[in-house]
């Protein structure tokens, strides 16, 4: 092997670990963020009394746990034991898509020291929030007007009336789980290992995220934009379709969406060619909730867990066609964000606040 190659293998095995650790921060993130609040996201959820505490729950919920999946899936189980009707149950779902696309964002301060960076790729996590954000407030009034999602939930119930659960192998979880779980006990030793875990998974993120974005730099740019462009996002369907079935695999869009937002800020991919890969990974995070709706045998369960899924196509209906106004807001803001450290602030805390100030909407 001469010193090329060597040097190169070298490159390529320096990525793949960044990728790996890069995966194991959010994943370890997440894990933090259940042990404080999976019990408070359960309790705000048997707090629904109407569709707008609904939507909001969802959001902070989804906020705290990390995963509209698990999410979800807790509601499927809701209403699977009765505690929630469908009617109650569809804004959290909503709120849940917005609540999950915090992560993004959370990548994309990786990029704050270089300002054109940061510009890219603040602009491909928050693309994600203004598709969802746009969906809810185009669908949440129909629905409550008309309970269109619920209709067509329950014709796809009956459709599928009887089908059995199917659980499939995680790759991605059977990677990164034993590791977390190591991690997790070494931390339970340290007082206050929950704040601990959580600093070093934000840590580890940020370090891993340096690592990626010089590995992608010191490999040919050329090459690896190449490969992206002429198969994995030649054009919407494949990006759309490569968001399905990779989400749909790690079954988490956290993670599919993050992990695209290193390669925006390198400039590898574009903010147009992000936009439906985001909008397949919608619909990837879904089946989770599906299959286990599927395995309750329970057609409320069921209904609820399709709702999640018609929720994203109508989304997907309304605007891949008028792409242009989330593309063109979540440009705006990052053009807007990354022009000083003042705008930066004022921006990150309005964000950040869309999170939060639910959180204190309910307590009062």
């Amino acid at each position: 092997m001469d010193n090329e190659t060597r040097q190169k293998t070298l490159k390529i095995i320096s990525i793949i670990l960044s990728v790996y650790f890069f995966l194991l921060s959010i994943n370890l993130m997440g894990h933090a963020f259940k042990l404080f609040g999976k019990g408070f996201a359960e309790a705000m959820l048997n707090m629904t009394s109407d569709p707008l505490a609904g939507l909001i729950i969802g959001i902070v919920a989804t906020s705290v746990i990390q995963s509209s999946s698990t999410t979800t899936s807790l509601v499927v189980g809701m209403v699977a034991g009765g505690a929630l009707n469908i009617s109650s149950a569809i804004p959290i779902i909503m709120g849940a898509n917005i609540g999950t696309t915090i992560t993004n964002t959370l990548v994309s301060l990786g990029h704050i020291s270089n300002r054109v960076e940061f510009r890219r790729a603040f602009a491909s996590g928050i693309v994600h929030d203004f598709f969802n954000i746009l969906s809810v407030i185009v669908l949440f009034p129909i629905e409550m007007s008309f309970h269109l999602i619920q209709k067509f939930s329950i014709k796809m119930e009956q459709s599928f009336s009887g089908a059995g659960g199917l659980n499939l192998f995680n790759p991605l979880k059977s990677a990164l789980d034993p590791v977390i779980k190591i991690v997790d006990s070494l931390f339970s030793f340290l007082p206050f290992s929950r704040i601990l875990l959580l600093i070093f998974s934000v840590l580890l993120l940020f370090a891993s995220l340096a690592f990626l974005i010089k590995g992608i730099r010191a490999l040919v740019l050329d090459k690896l934009e190449l490969v992206i462009n002429k198969y994995l996002f030649r054009n919407d369907f494949m990006g759309l379709l490569f968001g399905v079935v990779l989400t749909f695999i790690v079954q988490s869009s956290s993670v599919t969406t993050s992990l695209i937002v290193p390669l925006a800020g390198a400039g590898v991919i574009t903010l147009r060619q992000i936009f439906p890969y985001t909008l397949g990974a919608n619909i990837g995070t879904t089946g989770t909730a599906i299959l286990a709706a599927l395995a309750t045998q329970n057609p409320f369960a069921v209904t609820v867990a399709f709702s999640h899924l018609i929720f994203n196509v109508l989304g997907i209906l309304i605007f891949y066609p008028l792409k242009f106004i989330p593309i063109g807001l979540a440009e705006y803001v990052s053009r807007h964000a990354s022009h000083s450290k003042r705008n930066l602030i004022i921006f990150v805390g309005l964000y950040l606040s869309l999170y939060f100030l639910p959180v204190l909407i309910i307590i009062m």
